[in-house]
């Protein structure tokens, strides 16, 4: 067999291999694997590389190389899984470097984390003065994961006590002008809806880049051509005004009136329309 066409065979057949193997280990971004991990993984890619273009290295030879070093990783991960032991032995425990507000000194040490590089991983995590920090944790891929004092951290619908709407994953429903009927089904809406919603922005699905349904089931579009405008969706706007409208003519409807029992019935609805206000207005006001 000609050199470049062995050459042409391996590399292939390690790419194919690569991709399997790959598919086989823990789903994570590279940045938040362990140097373990890491070394592992580029052991098996280097004996991929090197297998490709060392053709007096015997095939046998390296699948057996192959073997050991992708199944010890794949096995210490699926270990690693199953067992907290064995996990925390191999990967580590999150070790404290800040308690009450304290930084641990002598952790720091241990961890061979200098003051500079504190600060840096603190800043990554927007925190820019010590002071603000309660606790913070080193873990084992090195990141610094931190709490900061109750008084620092943001104000949330919760602590004012105040009602929001539901956050709601948006679905695509367009991609690249191909509509995908099963995040419809899972809106519980079909075509025939999502074309009449188009229509009323004067776009069709060819032209149409993406779509999204939102939270709030509302349809935005981007187009293909980026000169045209999309109309933005005013469903809920006009919602919210005509809720507004109804309160202030049944508040006129109150004053206008010289009839007792009418004044209190339209005082009565214009009370009932403002509650029912108060409750929609987390969804209309987006």
């Amino acid at each position: 067999m000609l050199g470049w066409v062995e050459v042409a065979l391996r590399s292939f057949v390690g790419f194919l291999l690569l991709i399997a193997i790959a598919r086989l280990f823990v789903r994570k971004p590279l940045g938040e694997a362990s140097q373990l991990e890491f070394g592992l993984i580029a052991s098996v890619a280097v004996i991929l590389a090197i297998g490709s273009i060392q053709l007096a290295i015997p095939i046998g030879y390296l699948l057996v190389a192959l073997l050991i070093w992708a199944g010890g990783a794949i096995g210490i991960m699926l270990l690693s899984v199953k067992n907290a032991s064995f996990r925390s032995a191999i990967y580590g425990k999150g070790i404290p470097i800040m308690k009450d507000g304290k930084i641990l000194e002598d952790n720091m040490k241990k961890q061979h984390l200098s003051t500079d590089e504190l600060l840096r991983k603190l800043r990554g995590k927007q925190v820019f003065q010590v002071a603000d920090v309660e606790f913070a944790v080193l873990e084992g891929n090195g990141e610094l994961n931190v709490l900061v004092k109750k008084e620092q951290q943001p104000i949330t619908a919760k602590m004012l006590d105040h009602q929001v709407a539901p956050i709601k994953e948006p679905e695509t429903v367009i991609m690249d002008g191909k509509v995908l009927h099963e995040p419809l089904a899972t809106r519980g809406l079909n075509q025939e809806w999502l074309k009449a919603e188009l229509e009323k922005m004067n776009a069709i699905v060819e032209n149409v880049f993406m779509a999204q349904i939102d939270e709030y089931g509302q349809l935005t579009i981007d187009l293909f051509d980026d000169v045209l405008q999309v109309p933005q969706p005013t469903e809920l706007p006009m919602l919210e005004a005509n809720l507004k409208s109804v309160i202030a003519d049944l508040e006129t409807f109150t004053l206008d009136t010289e009839n007792p029992q009418a004044k209190k019935s339209y005082n009565w609805c214009a009370e009932q329309m403002k509650q029912v206000h108060e409750n929609v207005s987390p969804f209309t006001k987006v």
